[in-house]
């Protein structure tokens, strides 16, 4: 390559770059200028939005100061209407209260002017009083202690005439009513009366099954009675032997637990042990049917099975001779009959009459009244206040505060005083007799008291000196109130109070 070609070359580069360095220097100052437009329009917009919202801002505040001129007129303008009505008040105010006191001024002078005349009529009377007593020559005491006793004297019999026949009248309307009220719910239910005691006769099939039953050196009765808490009693009784427990439910099983081995003929402990094992899970079986045969028969629902099972436990349950699942049925019944014919609440009735003795299912466990008893179990499984307040107050522990609970009271009277409900033995029943006749023979006046009747009615003799018709009408109403608190019965004792005076004289 030559020199000039070289020379061409540089020039050629040479101008190159001269002209790219014009290019580049033009290309920026376009861009510069452009930027510095893009920044003043941007200035300008600004500048523009900046006055837009100070114009705002001024007419936002005095809008502001407008609505706050006006609230505070309106204000001024009610204050000044109240300050307005504030002082036609005080005004109005101040003249009432110049009238009461006017009046009160006029009241006072009249409380003075009856004051003068009330102690002018005291001295007119109390000297006309004066006059009075020393013309009869008695005291105001005397003379009053005197009229009284004369009313009394002329009105005595005519006062006892009146209240005999008020209280007959009374008692025969009281007597028809609950007489139909009763025989109607009686003739509802007829109950099949049930006689329980503490020894169940077990029939053999032959007298030599009593020596099996005994066992070598008697340890197969001594085993039997140790898992069964029964005594069981060999005599020598022919064809049978007799068991013999307070608990129903354990002397039951012991029952079917010996007829069940005497049935199958293998009699020995492990034998004994297993046989009751397995009665005592079919007799919890059958008190869980007899509680829902129970619930089933008197027509209530909706109880906790468990509270069924406490029921049909009752089934083993003793009272005076009265079986009391039986009774609690029957006092049902009873209270539902009851319920209808007075118009009170026939559930609650139904219900409570079922369970108002379910406490004596386990009265052998818990100590307590069974009533109290019963109130706390069914409290446990939810029952409505109303049926648990029927409950606690069947036997008066506290006192019933509705029909429902006087109902449910009435028909378990009605159900232990029906013929044949209950037995009672002798000692029990000499002594009720005994503390009858000496509540009678407690009244000042009696001379002699009887209780006959079985205990159903009290004769008193009075001492007819001391005691006149109105006194013994009195003293029998007096002597029936005191037997209602102090002594329980079942059923209703009447008080028969005779007055006899005998005058005697011989002719010579």
């Amino acid at each position: 390559m030559d020199t000039l070609t070289i020379i061409l070359i540089l020039a050629a580069l040479a101008s190159g770059s001269v002209a790219g360095y014009f290019i580049r220097t033009g290309v920026l100052k376009k861009r510069r200028e452009e930027l510095e437009e893009e920044h003043r329009r941007i200035l300008q917009e600004a500048n523009a939005k900046s006055k837009e919202m100070f114009l705002e801002a001024k007419n936002e505040a005095l809008k502001i100061q407008e609505d706050a001129k006006r609230e505070e007129i309106e204000r001024r303008r009610q204050l000044s209407v109240m300050e307005e009505r504030l002082v036609k008040k005080e005004e109005t105010l101040d003249k009432k209260i110049e009238e009461s006191e006017k009046q009160r001024e006029e009241l006072e002078k009249k409380v003075e002017s009856v004051k003068q005349l009330k102690a002018q009529v005291q001295d007119m009377v109390d000297v006309q009083k004066h006059q009075l007593e020393e013309i009869a020559a008695l005291s105001k005491e005397d003379a009053k202690q005197l009229l009284i006793k004369k009313v009394e004297e002329e009105s005595k019999r005519e006062i006892l005439q009146h209240m005999k026949k008020a209280e007959q009248e009374v008692q025969e309307e009281a007597k028809d009513r609950a007489k139909n009220i009763i025989a109607e719910a009686i003739q509802k239910y007829a109950a099949e009366t049930a006689q329980e005691t503490t020894a169940t006769i077990v029939t053999l099939p032959g007298d030599e099954m009593k020596g099996r039953i005994i066992g070598r050196e008697g340890r197969n009765i001594n085993t039997f009675e140790q898992i069964t808490g029964i005594d069981v009693i060999v005599d020598d009784t022919p064809g049978s032997i007799v068991i013999s427990g307070f608990d129903l439910v354990r002397r039951y099983i012991a029952k079917v637990a010996l007829e069940k081995l005497l049935t199958d003929g293998r009699i020995h402990p492990a034998r004994i042990e297993e046989t009751v094992e397995k009665t005592k899970e079919e007799v919890n079986i059958l008190i869980q049917e007899w509680g829902e045969k129970a619930v089933y028969d008197t027509g209530v629902a909706g109880f906790h099975p468990n509270l069924v099972k406490l029921l049909g436990r009752l089934k083993f349950r003793v009272s005076f001779g009265q079986n009391v699942l039986k009774h609690s049925m029957e006092v049902s019944f009873l209270a539902a009959s009851l319920a209808s014919e007075l118009g009170a609440d026939v559930n609650i009735c139904r219900r409570a009459g079922l369970l108002h003795d379910i406490g004596k299912a386990v009265d052998h466990e818990i100590q307590g009244p069974h009533a109290a008893i019963g109130r706390d179990i069914l409290k446990k499984f939810g029952i409505s206040k109303e049926i648990i307040h029927c409950v606690e107050a069947h036997h008066d522990e506290i006192e019933p505060e509705s029909i429902e609970a006087k109902i449910v009271q009435a028909a378990n009277i009605i159900s232990n005083a029906r013929p044949g409900a209950t037995q009672d033995n002798l000692d029990n029943f000499i002594k009720r007799l005994e503390e009858l006749e000496n509540v009678a023979s407690s009244f000042d006046g009696v001379k002699r008291a009887y209780a006959i009747q079985a205990g159903r009615e009290v004769r008193i003799f009075v001492e007819p000196e001391k005691i006149d018709d109105l006194e013994a009408f009195k003293l029998a109403h007096n002597i029936a109130k005191k037997i209602e608190t102090d002594l329980v019965y079942p059923g209703q004792i009447k008080v028969e109070v005779v007055r006899e005076t005998r005058v005697e004289e011989f002719a010579s």
